[in-house]
């Protein structure tokens, strides 16, 4: 079963919420399930993007699931808290000097072409909202899930703390947000390779 398909088949079985139906048909619409993650570090290749997402579900339940939590709450935080990045990359070309043989080669790459310009978590949480209610909790955690990398946390707010004190999800999402990343994923780049 390839990323896309075990998306789909996680999605519904475990999200049931009013509007689902219609938000996983338009992500279908979008190049969710083609895009990459990033440009060059984790998943910078085609699949990208949906093979995180489906990380970041394994590392939550694997890691992170409580008795009383949620399991709907984590597939809607884990598979859709990086919603932002469907229609985001353009996909081209750049050249590489190939090491072994001297000459100059073209490789598929990546560019970042936002043309909703809304933040990243807040991106991710409209577009949701579009579609389905989300939760408060769920809400904060997809906001937030950047944590120390968000560009509010990094000009100085305070918010990213307060969500973390209140909302354990929010935690638990950063933190199987970082083990996907950094563990996980690891070499997914194929940016990086070159």
């Amino acid at each position: 079963m390839g990323y896309p398909e075990e998306f789909v088949e996680i999605y519904t079985r475990d999200i049931h919420r009013a509007g689902s139906e219609k938000l996983l048909e338009w992500l279908k619409t979008t190049d969710f399930f083609r895009a990459p993650a990033s440009t060059r570090f984790h998943g910078a290749c085609e699949q990208g993007l949906v093979m995180h997402s489906l990380n970041v579900h394994r590392a939550m339940t694997r890691y992170f699931l409580e008795e009383g939590d949620n399991p709907e709450s984590f597939a809607i935080c884990a598979l859709l808290h990086d919603l932002c990045k469907a229609n985001f990359y353009k996909p081209g070309t750049r050249n590489v000097k190939n090491e072994a043989t001297g000459q100059w080669e073209k490789v598929p790459t990546f560019t970042v072409e936002d043309a909703f310009p809304y933040g990243h978590g807040e991106k991710s949480v409209f577009l949701i909202e579009r579609f389905m209610k989300l939760k408060t909790s769920e809400a904060v955690a997809i906001r937030w899930h950047m944590g120390g990398f968000d560009d509010a946390a990094r000009g100085g707010s305070f918010a990213v703390s307060q969500a973390y004190d209140q909302y354990p999800l929010a935690v638990k999402l950063h933190m199987a947000d970082l083990a996907a990343t950094y563990l996980m994923e690891k070499g997914t780049s194929k940016a990086n390779k070159r």
